[in-house]
């Protein structure tokens, strides 16, 4: 019983779905429905009329044939006992049908045939004729010899004179006129499912270049950096005077809109990064005063120990001013998209050398190399590369406790991806917080145990050089491991 709850459900298919089907399926098969309608009410109705038209015409023709089967039979006058054969009656058609009843019983019947004889009636279809109700309306029976259009007539003298005409020219005629409108209506249906599959595709061209111009802009990078969004309906799709002309014509004007919005926000933005960049280069200048005045006045003056403690502050202060003004210059120049100096870089080399520095400025932490047994190469400025390294052992160092273990690995991918990580086991990182993790003055010291400040620029610098370097960089973490993995093109192997 587990086992059958535990059952994956049977999938449908997609043809089985007539929500997921194409609109121009759904129109074709309507129309070709409403033909498939059309042509059957036609030909049930042209089936009735010629079945009733055969059917009074065949009734004329029986009552003509009883007329005269009924005169043949007719006694001679002054001899009333004398019984002439109605089958011998003269100017009745091949196969008609010509019986006697008298008391009863059949006393004569047969069935003209082709050689002017006539051929005798089993006796299921004497049990037939016999059943017939008298001088009523003509009735349809089948005999042994096919089907029938029946009547019996009692004559004045006491006879019944029953006449039959055969039904299969009527017969033929309506399955002549079946296989006619079941020819006629599957080539109408063929030929409307061809022309309306032409026809409706062609109408619903303007729909599909209208979910092409909207997939085209789903695509578009809106939310950073400068966008030309030069996309826009073609006038053939976005007239107003048409139902899905107006749709289009009302999505270029909401595109012209976010057009301007967009290039209202890239001014903006380029003001902010200007003056940022501006602000930057400007403040180096006193910063770089400040801290050479500081050095001065610690060597030339003497000052109390709290003179000197605040002295020790200022310098501090200025020399964080300074590391935060170099990262906003560089972040400036990265927005900019300024070129890198490229060049062959070995990251197991990089590697190497960035933690033995962090070693020493940390040895309280574990730092581990897992490194592979072949140099892994990318292309790339390896001073930005060194600096992306570096601030992530840095964060590793200034966010976890003593005793802490740091794992730097280099590795090649599938698909020859360079793949550099650095893991930690330390407390980990709100999962709330690392959505907004690489952004600009994202700070949550209350993540991740540690007593250092952070400007909130590091892990938004690592970002932007490893985009600059077509790359990508994602944080999973949980308590006991954060590892931050980017990913870089890599060189080919050397053979």
């Amino acid at each position: 019983m587990s086992e059958l709850s535990g059952a994956a459900p049977k999938i449908r298919p997609r043809w089985l779905s007539p929500s997921t089907w194409h609109l121009r399926t759904k129109l074709i098969l309507v129309a070709m429905a409403l033909l498939v309608a059309i042509s059957g009410a036609i030909g049930l109705f042209s089936y009735a009329s010629m079945d009733s038209f055969l059917t009074r015409q065949l009734d004329e023709r029986l009552g003509q044939a009883s007329r005269i089967s009924n005169e043949a039979g007719r006694p001679p006058l002054g001899n009333p006992r004398s019984r002439p054969d109605p089958l011998d009656a003269k100017g009745q058609g091949v196969g008609t049908l010509t019986a006697r009843l008298t008391n009863g019983q059949i006393s004569s019947a047969g069935v003209l045939t082709p050689s002017a004889s006539r051929a005798a009636l089993s006796q299921e279809d004497e049990s037939v004729l016999l059943s017939l109700e008298h001088n009523a309306t003509p009735v349809d029976r089948t005999l042994s010899t096919g089907a029938y259009r029946l009547i019996a007539v009692e004559t004045p003298y006491g006879d019944v004179i029953v006449t039959g005409l055969p039904l299969a020219a009527k017969q033929g005629t309506l399955s002549s006129l079946v296989w006619t409108m079941v020819i006629v209506s599957l080539c109408g249906l063929v030929l409307i499912g061809l022309a309306g599959t032409v026809l409706i595709r062609r109408t619903m061209k303007p729909i599909e270049k209208l979910s092409e111009v909207a997939t085209n802009v789903s695509r578009l990078p809106l939310e950073v950096g400068e966008v030309a969004l030069a996309v826009r309906v073609p006038p053939s799709a976005a007239n107003p005077q048409t139902e899905v002309g107006s749709v289009g014509h009302a999505l270029n004007l909401m595109l012209n809109n976010v057009s301007s919005a967009l290039e209202a926000r890239q001014k903006s933005e380029t003001k902010v990064r200007q003056f940022v960049a501006d602000a930057s280069h400007e403040l180096r200048t006193p910063l770089t005063a400040i801290r050479g005045y500081t050095e001065l006045m610690r060597i030339t003056e003497d000052f109390s120990p709290d003179g000197q403690k605040s002295l020790a502050r200022v310098q501090s202060q200025a020399e964080r001013m300074t590391s935060l003004v170099e990262d906003l210059l560089l972040l400036a120049r990265l927005d900019e998209g300024q070129p890198l100096k490229v060049a062959d870089v070995d990251l197991t080399q990089l590697v190497i050398e960035t933690v033995s520095d962090e070693k020493v400025m940390a040895p309280e932490h574990v730092w581990q190399l897992q490194l592979p047994d072949e140099p892994v190469s990318v292309r790339g400025d390896a001073t930005q590369l060194h600096q992306v390294l570096a601030n992530l052992l840095s964060n590793a160092r200034k966010h976890t406790e003593p005793g802490t273990t740091v794992i730097t690995s280099v590795t090649r991918s599938a698909d020859s991806a360079a793949v550099l990580s650095v893991t930690d086991n330390g407390p980990g990182i709100e999962s709330g917080f690392q959505e907004m993790i690489f952004s600009r003055f994202a700070r949550a010291d209350a993540a991740r145990s540690g007593g250092e400040g952070t400007s909130g620029l590091g892990l938004s610098i690592v970002e932007s050089i490893v985009q600059a370097h077509g790359g990508s960089i994602a944080v999973t973490s949980r308590p006991g491991r954060t590892e931050f993995a980017l990913r870089l093109p890599a060189l080919a192997e050397a053979n």
